[in-house]
């Protein structure tokens, strides 16, 4: 039997549709359950394992960027979009969404007994395509909260955010983690908030909770423990890498460039080169409140 659910994450309400089964192991979305009916949802998402119709797609292109994430197979199918995604670079296809222009409806068919990973997966992809044009980023990163602020930490897979979040820990005993890889960035006038949100990669940490964003770190392994303030071509650089966007479409990408412009003349942003101990935690600090 069917069930339907609905979510509110950084103010966007969205819902998923899917037999009763597929929803017990999903309780990273638990703490963002919306128990009414809400007046308008940002997008529906039904998922099962009833195959969609995919003939006569065309092959738009193929994200391979980063050998840890998923394989994603973009395609239209008449105006609709379809997303055929891989668990990784060469693994074989195990979901595939399709999804109305708008990103506000989708169709998701598991090809695989981890639902989790499909619905997850199906589920960041339509937050970011429908919420880009609202300010709102999703963001590949990891947060740290102290003193009443969050700080992000950017970088490819496998750079070290997880871990240099792990030291703030370590060396703060105020510090919190609000997520752990993909967080919402927000602007709202002058404020940047960052939200915590159902998908946080490998360390589970799903907090429905939100602070004003004091600082963006993009960080790099090095020998030495030392930051930097980042010029502005180069903080946007930085942030459109780890935004997520539908690149092709240029109407989504000036959304995203605008917000980023936005943001990266409202939060201080800086380049860490660090080790991995907790003097880089204490260096970092000291450089994202220092007046």
């Amino acid at each position: 039997m069917a069930e339907h659910r609905y979510y509110r994450v950084a103010e966007h309400v969205f819902s998923i549709e899917a037999p009763e089964a597929m929803f017990a192991p999903l309780t990273n979305y638990e703490p963002f359950r919306v128990w009414d009916t809400p007046a308008e949802t940002r997008f529906s998402l039904t998922a099962g394992i009833e195959p969609i119709d995919t003939e006569n797609r065309e092959h738009v292109f193929t994200d391979t960027s980063d050998d840890d994430m998923p394989r994603i197979e973009v395609y239209r199918v008449g105006q609709k979009w379809l997303f055929c995604i891989a668990i990784s670079k060469d693994a074989p296809i195990c979901s595939k969404i399709l999804v109305t222009p708008d990103f506000r409806q989708a169709w998701l068919e598991i090809d695989t007994q981890d639902s989790t990973f499909a619905i997850n997966n199906a589920a960041m992809l339509l937050y970011a395509f429908s919420t880009a044009h609202l300010q709102t980023l999703e963001m590949h990163a990891a947060v740290a909260v102290r003193q009443g602020r969050g700080y992000l930490f950017l970088g490819r897979s496998g750079t070290g955010k997880s871990t240099h979040a792990r030291q703030w820990m370590q060396a703060f005993d105020d510090a919190w983690l609000l997520n752990d890889d993909n967080p919402i960035l927000r602007q709202f006038g002058n404020r940047v908030v960052v939200y915590g949100s159902p998908w946080s990669g490998k360390t589970p940490c799903y907090k429905n909770l939100s602070v004003e964003v004091g600082g963006i770190v993009k960080l790099k392994q090095a020998p030495h423990n030392e930051p930097r303030r980042l010029r502005l071509p180069e903080a946007y650089a930085y942030m459109l890498s780890s935004a997520s966007g539908l690149k092709i479409l240029p109407e989504m990408m000036d959304s995203i460039y605008m917000t980023i412009a936005n943001m990266i003349q409202t939060v201080p942003m800086f380049a860490l080169e660090c080790l991995p101990n907790t003097d880089a935690a204490e260096v970092c600090w000291g450089a994202v409140t220092a007046k």
